[in-house]
């Protein structure tokens, strides 16, 4: 997303269509038969719903599309019209969480049509046209870049596209504890299950993901991670995919990976019948790398996810994946964070990789943070490199899911050079295994390409991370670009004072 991101974990999920919710006197008309043409106009799903006389169908009618012609002149004359394009994960949910946004602020839904992404297979575009006032619409389109891509906008005075309109710029943390703010804001799963997920029906496994979820929205920056004593059943579950994943390792994991499991093991508890503490994670990473470990209740958005990676910070579920199918879950769970992320995150090469994708997503445009996110998907997700003249994993989803692992190893993947121009334009999956692979000489030359490919986003600023304050500096101007020239200034008189004295001493 994710994310973190939401999701950028390929984790076998069954991808599902969605509608709002219908109201039980209601009727849900498709009115799609109408063939599009080939123009710029959004011609969707138009769903027109036809209310009864009872009281909840007027609630909902009144909620959903309800336009007053009998209000107020003085009333009417501040609310305003817009028509908005976003586009979601085709996943359950999540369109009626966007729609939920509307009805929280009492925002007039006038026409809603929705369709198949013209982009990406796995997304749905949704057109909306509402009625409200202006103050509440620039609220709503804010909530919405949250949890959604906005593709255009037409609002009254002002036509945009998020890449066009840069003066506009999205919310983002400017200090380690800002991420307080936006941890919480989980858009799947945390306590509340799908019915297809394989806990669904189990009522200790859900109250124990409630704990979990708890655990997680409770915490605060600066707060040690709490201890939690895992159940004979969990460390049996955690025990069989330790078991299964080790034995794979040797022969397809990087050496980075390789190098840094062992520590593990030695540091935190690393074993077969032993699940690690986060708090013991957190602490080694931080020696390592500088990261550090933050509970999450479930899915966050990919600006959410990337901006805590950002300011080194991890965010990772803590929950068990049901006992019933341990080689198998639909989202990340402690395993795939454990097995899967931490590892790498210990290896300062990657862990910088990782930071500078965070930075690179602050204040960007949703597109912009999309296409950044598909690049996480591809490389700290199911990244290959090689070594040795051999190819090796270094993605998480890979390095968790000994199907996938094997598959991508096997000789028969599609495997192409790790290009980011060409990376966010490919699709997701989520359902099956991937159609290609990208692939790395090193985490140094995937550095130095997402350096090139971040500059060609569009933001008035750049950002630069101050690991002494934990916060960034934003650099839009020639004073704040003056201080950071006096800083570059002061650490070069380190560097040449070091070199003279290499000189000097070398000769004696």
């Amino acid at each position: 997303m994710p994310t973190s991101l939401i999701s950028t974990r390929n984790l076998r999920a069954r991808a599902c269509a969605q509608l709002p919710p219908v109201p039980s006197s209601a009727r849900w008309i498709n009115t799609a038969s109408r063939s599009a043409p080939e123009d710029t106009r959004f011609l969707g799903h138009e769903f027109t719903c036809l209310f009864s006389k009872s009281p909840r169908c007027k609630m909902n009618k009144s909620t959903f599309n309800h336009s007053n012609e009998h209000q107020d002149d003085s009333v009417s004359s501040k609310r305003e019209h817009a028509a908005i394009v976003f586009s979601l994960k085709n996943e359950v949910g999540n369109l009626v969480k966007a729609l939920k946004l509307f009805q929280e602020h009492h925002i007039s839904l006038l026409h809603i049509e929705s369709r198949k992404s013209r982009r990406r297979n796995s997304e749905l575009e949704v057109f909306v046209d509402c009625d409200s006032e202006r103050e509440t619409l620039n609220k709503i389109i804010q909530l919405l870049r949250k949890q959604t891509n906005i593709i255009t906008m037409d609002l009254p005075d002002k036509q945009s596209t998020p890449e066009e309109d840069i003066s506009e710029e999205p919310w983002f943390p400017k200090k380690i504890s800002d991420l307080d703010k936006c941890a919480n804001r989980v858009l799947m799963y945390g306590s509340d299950l799908d019915a297809d997920h394989p806990g669904f029906k189990d009522s200790v496994y859900r109250k124990r993901r409630k704990y979990f979820a708890d655990l997680a929205k409770n915490y605060k920056h600066g707060d040690p991670i709490p201890h939690v004593e895992f159940t004979e059943e969990e460390v049996m579950t955690w025990g069989v995919v330790f078991r299964e994943l080790n034995k794979l390792y040797p022969t397809h994991a990087c050496r980075e990976y390789l190098h840094n499991l062992p520590l593990l093991t030695q540091h935190c508890g690393y074993r077969e019948d032993n699940i690690p503490q986060l708090e013991d994670v957190s602490r080694f990473l931080k020696e390592q790398t500088g990261f550090t470990i933050r509970p999450v209740a479930g899915y966050l958005s990919p600006r959410d996810f990337l901006a805590g990676l950002a300011f080194r910070v991890f965010h990772c579920t803590q929950y068990i994946r049901h006992s019933s199918h341990p080689l198998y879950t639909p989202e990340p769970d402690t395993c795939h964070e454990l097995l899967g992320h931490v590892p790498l995150l210990a290896e300062p090469s990657f862990a910088q990789f990782s930071q500078e994708l965070g930075l690179a997503s602050l204040g960007a445009s949703d597109d912009a943070v999309q296409k950044l996110a598909t690049c996480y998907f591809f490389t700290v997700e199911f990244g290959l490199c090689k070594q040795e003249d051999q190819l090796r994993a270094y993605g998480a989803g890979l390095l968790s899911s000994i199907s996938e692992l094997q598959h991508a190893l096997s000789g028969r993947a599609k495997i192409l050079p790790f290009d980011p121009k060409v990376t966010c334009k490919q699709e997701c999956l989520i359902t099956t295994f991937q159609e290609v692979y990208f692939m790395s000489e090193s985490f140094e030359e995937a550095k130095d390409r997402m350096r090139e490919f971040a500059k060609t986003t569009r933001r008035p600023f750049t950002v630069r991370y101050n690991p002494y304050t934990q916060s960034v500096c934003v650099l839009r101007d020639m004073p704040s670009i003056n201080n950071v020239v006096e800083e570059l200034r002061h650490e070069l008189d380190i560097v040449g004072d070091a070199l003279q004295r290499l000189n000097k001493y070398t000769r004696v």
